[in-house]
């Protein structure tokens, strides 16, 4: 172990998706979630409020959304996990820092505090974070606006920067120890 370099103190524990008792529309919609790719040394996160969770293909699954010019978008592309970490309201400034700033411009971890927790497989999730999943990739989707059967296409998409569509079956989720 390198000096000033401690093991993380903040354990995790698995748990099975049938024991999570948290809202998932709201934990994304309302408390966001952080995204993040690759591995530690070589990752980027991003906040996201879109997405959802369900159960497809037999496996419990999440499903999120990127534009093609975030910096996290080549992370997913390019690797066969993501995760996707869940916070405590007094981390909203750190949240709205990884929203509004690019991983290409600004290192996140050292500008917000964020403290990597890297996986059993190999993932980042944070130790700031009460809940995270890590997902393996299985399925993806460019959007396609011929598809839109409503006009929201033109409020969410004025610039025709449509999302990529990523679905991962969930292969493990984890709480915060007390």
């Amino acid at each position: 172990m390198k000096s000033g370099i401690m093991k993380a103190k903040v354990m995790f524990k698995e748990i099975s998706y049938s024991s999570v008792s948290e809202n998932f529309i709201d934990l994304v919609a309302k408390q966001w979630m952080l995204i993040t790719a690759g591995a530690n040394g070589s990752s980027n996160c991003m906040t996201a409020s879109w997405g959802g969770f369900g159960y497809l293909w037999n496996a419990p699954v999440a499903y999120i959304f990127i534009r093609p010019q975030r910096y996290t978008y080549s992370f997913v592309d390019s690797n066969p996990f993501f995760t996707l970490s869940f916070f405590d309201r007094k981390y909203r400034d750190i949240l709205t820092f990884c929203g509004t700033k690019s991983g290409r411009d600004f290192d996140k971890i050292k500008e917000t505090g964020l403290k990597p927790y890297i996986t059993s497989r190999g993932n980042v999730i944070y130790e700031q974070a009460k809940l995270a999943m890590e997902c393996k990739k299985i399925y993806f989707s460019d959007i396609d606006p011929d598809m839109f059967l409503d006009s929201l296409i033109r409020r969410n998409y004025p610039e025709s920067d449509y999302h990529r569509m990523y679905i991962g079956k969930i292969v493990a989720f984890y709480q915060k120890n007390p």
